[in-house]
């Protein structure tokens, strides 16, 4: 029996169609490799900050994100410099000085050991960031930031969290 021509037509078409799909793969390493360049060079972009439980931050509006400096965590029981105990609260607060002893302490450690691996002159006000809970007293953190200027960490930023909206 002869085919019509519409069934030629039909059956050309069900014989191209049943050929096995392919895929481009240089195509697709070409997007993953882009990909993973971009999210490397982002990845660097952004500082976290430690979080602990015992410290609740203040909300803000600000704008800035954090530099990567030394940060001293402040609960309602424990001063932290780089996540090490340095003093309590409790006896801070009871001290009649304005400078807490172990915080001076670890922060001039801290500089002369940061200023040997970076290179960094020693007469440069250096930055410092503070993690304090939003329940602390005033006086203590007074004592802490007063603390920081003594120990040539002029630069002081407070942590907080960002308001959304």
């Amino acid at each position: 029996m002869k085919m019509s021509r519409r069934a030629r037509r039909m059956d050309r078409h069900h014989r191209r169609s049943k050929k096995d799909a392919s895929l481009n793969m240089v195509s697709l390493m070409d997007i993953f490799t882009i990909l993973v360049f971009f999210l490397l060079v982002n990845s660097s972009d952004v500082e976290n900050l430690p979080s602990a439980k015992s410290i609740r931050l203040p909300e803000s509006v600000a704008e800035k994100s954090p530099k990567q400096t030394v940060i001293i965590s402040v609960s309602n029981e424990d001063i932290l410099v780089q996540g090490q105990k340095v003093a309590s609260v409790q006896e801070a607060m009871q001290s009649d000085s304005d400078i807490i002893d172990g915080l001076k302490g670890e922060l001039d450690h801290q500089s002369s050991r940061r200023e040997i691996m970076a290179g960094n002159e020693p007469g440069k006000p250096r930055a410092i960031t503070v993690l304090a809970d939003k329940e602390i007293p005033y006086r203590l953190l007074k004592k802490i930031m007063i603390t920081c200027v003594r120990a040539s960490y002029e630069n002081i930023s407070l942590a907080v969290l960002k308001r959304e909206g």
